[in-house]
């Protein structure tokens, strides 16, 4: 049996082959041959390694559906759209069948993958001929948890994040709130952590976010960026282009992630769902940056946050050394960084070299303008 391509799907929809009808003997001799193949897959079952099975079981274990109603957290990049038509998924209790968008379907999908692979690897550690009755994975990874956490690393909350923030505007200090997504981490990844095709095949997204790969120079802009950042908010999943990127990184270039100020990649969020980027901005003068900085502006004007300019549009990495020229004839307060990838470093070097706060905004800029959000 060949082995899983790395390029199989993660979700394969469960299919029964159709069986055409026919006489009682028919059927019988077909369970006959059915029986026989089985005999001969548990001979071959115990010649194969754990890996080899749960590659098997990958292919032909039907996918269990979370239960009705169970919504999880899709990253942001998953950009599965509500409007699209809608999925069918039959409950294996013979219910009615339901009707999802898309992206409750994948989510759902995304939760159930995620258990039975949990329970699949837990059993591949478990010795052979042995079974661990009614304890499941999650129960075993808690308790197994307890011995990791002095290990764990605290992030900063969004109001500590927000007192920073308010301090350094008080105080007239520099302070820069970066972020790192896949884009970021794939960017530095390329020819360091990650072979270049591996990144390009991760990152189709990436010219859109202000980078084409390879860009060795942007690499290392975005490096220099990270290592002198104030606040740097990372990813919380541990998904291999998230958290699987971050500390291998980290480590290639020499941050020493233990004694930096760390928050989660979605401090923007944060920090607006809790209402405190309304209050930092109030008395603000504000500088806008990014394609949709003029939009961002109105927006912000309209709820009375002093708008005092707005630079657009930002061209990738090569762009950086005029918007940095144009902000330095702005006298603003902080600055709203919403430019993709150059984000991190046009934010960084904002700090060092005008002295100022800058925060990267992200696509909260473009859910304010399109009015997902309502900043008030």
């Amino acid at each position: 049996m060949r082995r899983l391509s790395q390029k199989t799907a993660a979700f394969v929809p469960y299919r029964k082959k159709a069986v055409a009808a026919g006489s009682g003997r028919k059927a019988k001799a077909r369970r006959g041959r059915t029986i026989a193949r089985q005999m001969r897959m548990r001979s071959r079952w115990s010649r194969r390694g754990p890996s080899r099975r749960r590659d098997y079981l990958h292919r032909n274990t039907p996918p269990v559906l979370a239960p009705s109603g169970m919504k999880g957290h899709l990253p942001e990049d998953h950009r599965i759209m509500e409007g699209e038509t809608g999925a069918h998924i039959q409950p294996s209790d013979g219910r009615q069948t339901q009707t999802v968008s898309y992206k409750e379907g994948f989510d759902m999908g995304f939760r159930a993958g995620s258990s039975v692979g949990a329970e699949e690897e837990m059993g591949s550690l478990l010795p052979p001929y042995t079974v661990l009755p009614e304890v499941s994975a999650k129960e075993i990874m808690s308790a197994g948890l307890l011995q990791y956490v002095p290990k764990l690393k605290d992030l900063l909350r969004p109001e500590e994040v927000y007192r920073r923030l308010v301090e350094s505007l008080d105080e007239g200090r520099p302070l820069s709130v970066i972020r790192l997504g896949d884009g970021e981490l794939l960017t530095l990844a390329h020819d360091t952590v990650l072979p270049l095709k591996d990144a390009k095949a991760a990152g189709p997204f990436l010219p859109s976010a202000g980078i084409t790969l390879p860009d060795y120079n942007a690499r290392s802009q975005l490096a220099a960026a990270v290592r002198k950042a104030d606040i740097i908010g990372i990813p919380t999943s541990r998904l291999p282009t998230y958290q699987g990127l971050l500390f291998p990184i980290l480590r290639y270039y020499g941050i020493a992630y233990e004694s930096r100020s760390l928050t989660i990649s979605t401090i923007n969020y944060a920090l607006y769902e809790h209402g405190q980027l309304q209050q930092l901005l109030r008395n603000r003068s504000v500088l806008t940056i990014g394609n949709f900085a003029q939009q961002l502006g109105e927006v912000l004007s309209a709820s009375s946050v002093d708008i005092i300019g707005s630079i657009t549009p930002v061209n990738g990495f090569a762009d950086i050394p005029r918007v940095l020229a144009e902000a330095a004839e702005y006298p603003f307060d902080v600055a709203l960084v919403a430019s993709g990838i150059p984000a991190v470093v046009i934010c960084q070097r904002i700090a060092v070299e005008l002295g100022k706060t800058a925060i990267d905004f992200g696509h909260l800029a473009n859910k304010l303008v399109s009015g997902e959000l309502s900043y008030n």
